[in-house]
């Protein structure tokens, strides 16, 4: 199996939905999703019966949360891989974490 940037999958999913759906469409399925990792964990904690619970489906659900998210940033053109790592620069240094994202991806500290 091989690696993907999220430019690759933001590419791939606009290819995809950048005729077929809207940014509200895409956000229902988000929520949807994140319904369905809520029926999971709610499952593995005694508070729902009757739900799967095996860490293959939370995968399989968490993917589609991904894969919503993903695809609302490439019809909106956002680069996820610049924010991503713009964010977690500011976090960092909010919460005066040792390192950031990139000092961890560069194997020292910021």
């Amino acid at each position: 199996m091989k690696d993907l940037t999220f430019r690759q999958i933001q590419d791939y999913l606009l290819e995809h939905y950048q005729q077929s759906r809207t940014e509200e469409g895409l956000f229902i399925k988000l929520v949807e999703e994140v319904g369905e990792v809520a029926e999971v964990l709610n499952g593995r904690s005694g508070r729902k019966e009757g739900v799967q619970d095996s860490n293959e489906e939370l995968a399989k659900e968490l993917a589609d949360i991904i894969h919503y998210t993903v695809a609302i940033a490439a019809i909106n053109d956002i680069d996820l891989t610049k924010t991503i790592f713009d964010k977690d620069k500011k976090a960092a240094i909010k919460y005066q974490h040792e390192r950031d994202l990139e000092g961890f991806l560069n194997g020292k500290e910021s």
